[in-house]
């Protein structure tokens, strides 16, 4: 045995393995397939008849009416316009909340202006306030404004959240040292200078994260886009559309819930891998 092979064995606690172990592994798998399973049930379902909700027992294994329960969602709904709709919300809410939050936030972490704690608190307060109650005063000034009815109308009031700058901002002010914007501001960089090439560089990690829940978010969002948009709706106002009220086709309303649920599974498995290694990087840079 080498000398460099007993110093690693000696500074190795007894006992103790990097790897997890199979406990660990039964959580994870147990949670997964715990989150996959309404998933996986609304596939089934929507996959079958109407009829198997009656059965006593939920079936495990998808039919073979998928396509024809598909078929009949673009049928009754417009389907394509709505997830247009959708992807243009989602899309442009999602760049103005990292891009404003970000601003906002470095500004809160790392500037110093008179007030800014008091407003930081504001900002904060303003989550305590349930969404529902500001539904009203945001339809009449739409309507005032004349854009009800638009796309327009569901993207302006959430151009940028507080959870937003909440976000950014106890991100920021731990991973930038002071040092490092002083030692900009030496080497002549401007705020705005100093913002991008040394506060985005750092925030990438929190901004993918806030950037995939914020899509989240908006691509779900149920309640204002039916409020200020029915006739032009989104696709979770179009789904509502599959319902009436004398008779519901579960088999038909599961096959668009899933059809919706698509886009954010690919999502998810197209960025979850530069998520993680956003999230490492930053971390080990941290």
């Amino acid at each position: 045995m080498t000398t460099t092979d007993a110093r690693a064995r000696k500074r190795k606690p007894m006992g103790m393995s990097r790897r997890p172990g199979f406990l660990t592994y039964g959580i994870l798998i147990a949670l997964m397939l715990g989150g996959a399973y309404p998933l996986w049930w609304s596939f089934v379902v929507g996959s079958s008849p109407t009829s198997v909700l009656s059965q006593d027992w939920p079936p495990l294994l998808p039919g073979g009416q998928f396509w024809k329960n598909v078929a009949e969602v673009f049928d009754t709904i417009p389907f394509w316009q709505a997830l247009l709709n959708s992807i243009i919300v989602s899309s442009v809410i999602t760049i103005s909340v990292v891009t404003f939050s970000t601003l906002a936030g470095y500004a809160f972490a790392k500037l110093r202006f008179r007030g800014s704690n008091a407003l930081m608190v504001f900002v904060v307060a303003t989550m305590a306030i349930p969404t529902q109650l500001g539904i009203i005063p945001l339809f009449i000034l739409m309507r005032q404004f004349g854009w009800t009815g638009t796309v327009g109308a569901i993207i302006i009031p959430t151009l940028v959240t507080a959870f937003g700058v909440f976000f950014m901002r106890q991100y920021l002010v731990d991973v930038i040292p002071d040092e490092l914007i002083d030692a900009a501001r030496v080497d002549g960089a401007n705020t705005i200078s100093t913002f991008w090439h040394v506060a985005v560089p750092a925030a990438r990690p929190a901004m993918a994260i806030l950037a995939l829940f914020t899509f989240m978010m908006a691509w779900t969002d149920f309640l204002w886009p039916m409020i200020v948009a029915p006739q032009n709706p989104t696709l979770q106002v179009a789904l509502s559309q599959l319902q009436s009220a004398r008779y519901v086709d579960f088999s038909v309303v599961l096959a668009g819930a899933v059809l919706a649920t698509l886009p954010l599974l690919i999502l998810f498995v197209v960025a979850g891998r530069q998520l993680i290694s956003g999230i490492m990087a930053g971390a080990v840079k941290g």
